[in-house]
């Protein structure tokens, strides 16, 4: 419905079953009656072209007459022919048909004249008492001393007659075959766009993404029935997202709540015991619970940050990997001592520092978290490639849930403490920062242990033309 001006009503717009019904017959119509134009237009010049074929192949056999002296006196009327005369340059009649005026030509002198430059001429028949319009064609005979000229004239109501009946079957005939094309393209149309109409009573009955609900596909394995599987399997992106969004929304709340209780609790029991309340153990542990509860939220607006598809483009610079590791490593000292392979050489990298300082210092923390007795970092270059691994001698994870620590909120240990279960959003943020450099990250196993191998581009590498491996979600 569209509104022509403010005030107005709004002025239905046709459906496309209509739009595209009224479009064919427009179209069938058109050539339909071109065709028919052409068709009565063909046809009479048939007609017309076969009555004088036939008056000059008459009019040279009389000349063949002339030619012979053969020419009686009354020539003999053939089929279709309604006078015969010639004459001679006096224009003198010498012969006629039977009933024909033998003293006056048919043709004036000028006509005449034409009559012999081969030219068919139309006269009325009245000039010999009928009422047919007459077709006069003529051809010269006889000795160069007494040139003649034959005129033959035969009637064209019969041409005329017959092209009327065929004008009046067609101006009949072709408004019948255009209304039938109507009925049937209607016809057609509404049924090919009724799977049309079942997706939209479909899309009509989903009040929500992510119900389940699925669309009407038709078993006709065409444009509409692609369609539908396209949108059933957009649905399912959708209920896939929506299910993720609220298991993160809900695994938030449940981070979130933990050190907010914690706080809540150590302040609730020291307020009540006010004079065996250790006022610097209470603010020291709020304070780890803040420090965690800042942290978590950082990690979320990261992690919303890399979700945005709108985000701009990291901005990558050449940097030295080799220099940030050994800066990461010198900072204050974790649960077990840390190992540093690499060369004294720099390793140049390109990426953003901010985002490799932060993938450094997620899998630095997760393997301090899980390490035995150390962690070993190793940095190597090749094929244009930098390769960061941080391995730990902890207890490892299974190959069949290594998939799953990339998850965000995925751990694999019961504990939801600060001291032995992170947030669980280091794996998945390191993740998320490779892949927006170009670069991909996998677990492997360290026998003892587990292996974190991060890839990115050397600087010989654009971002632009890496293809990302595809990596378990």
């Amino acid at each position: 419905m569209v509104a022509d001006r403010p005030g107005t009503r709004p002025r239905p717009r046709l459906g496309i079953q209509a739009r595209l019904t009224l479009a064919a017959t427009a179209l069938v119509a058109v050539v339909l009656v071109g065709g028919a134009v052409l068709l009565t237009l063909a046809l009479g010049r048939t007609l017309v072209d076969t009555l004088d074929n036939s008056a000059r192949q008459r009019a040279r056999d009389v000349a063949t007459l002339v030619d012979t002296g053969n020419l009686p006196t009354s020539i003999p009327v053939a089929g279709g022919t309604v006078l015969v005369q010639v004459v001679d340059r006096q224009d003198r009649v010498r012969a006629a048909t039977p009933g024909g005026d033998a003293l006056v030509p048919l043709l004036g002198r000028r006509a005449l004249a034409d009559a012999r430059r081969g030219v068919t001429q139309e006269v009325p028949g009245s000039r010999i008492g009928i009422s047919d319009t007459l077709r006069v064609v003529g051809t010269t005979a006889g000795p160069a001393d007494d040139p003649q000229t034959v005129l033959v004239a035969v009637s064209s109501t019969e041409a005329t007659r017959s092209l009327r009946v065929v004008a009046i079957v067609l101006l009949v005939g072709v408004p019948l075959l255009i209304g039938a094309f109507a009925v049937v393209c209607w016809f057609l149309v509404g049924a090919a766009l009724r799977p049309v109409a079942a997706l939209r009573r479909g899309a009509g009955t989903i009040t929500e993404a992510g119900t389940g609900s699925r669309l009407p596909v038709p078993a006709t394995r065409d444009e509409v029935a692609r369609l539908a599987v396209t949108l059933n399997d957009m649905l399912d992106r959708l209920a896939a997202g929506g299910a993720r969004q609220r298991s993160f929304v809900a695994d938030a709340a449940h981070e979130l709540r933990s050190p907010l209780a914690s706080m809540r609790t150590q302040l609730e029991v020291s307020r009540a015991h006010p004079d065996g309340a250790d006022w610097d153990d209470t603010a020291e542990g709020v304070l780890a619970d803040l420090a965690r509860l800042s942290r978590l939220v950082d990690d979320l607006l990261l992690l919303a940050r890399l979700d945005d598809d709108r985000r701009p483009p990291p901005r990558t610079e050449e940097i030295d990997l080799r220099a940030l590791v050994t800066s990461a490593v010198h900072r204050p000292a974790g649960r077990v001592a840390v190992h540093v392979q690499c060369d004294g050489e720099p390793v140049r990298v390109q990426a953003d520092e901010d985002a490799v300082v932060r993938i450094l210092e997620n899998l630095l923390s997760n393997a301090d978290r899980y390490a035995a007795s150390a962690v070993n970092v190793e940095v190597t270059e090749s094929a244009g490639w930098v390769q960061l691994t941080v391995a730990d001698d902890g207890p490892g994870i299974p190959a069949d849930q290594r998939a799953r620590v990339f998850e965000r909120f995925a751990r694999l240990d019961a504990s939801r403490s600060q001291h032995s279960g992170g947030s669980g959003l280091g794996l998945a943020i390191v993740r998320q920062l490779a892949q927006s450099l170009g670069g991909t990250v996998r677990l492997e196993d360290a026998g003892p242990g587990l292996r974190a191998v991060v890839l990115l581009p050397g600087p010989t590498r654009s971002t632009s033309r890496f293809v990302a491996e595809s990596l378990p979600t």
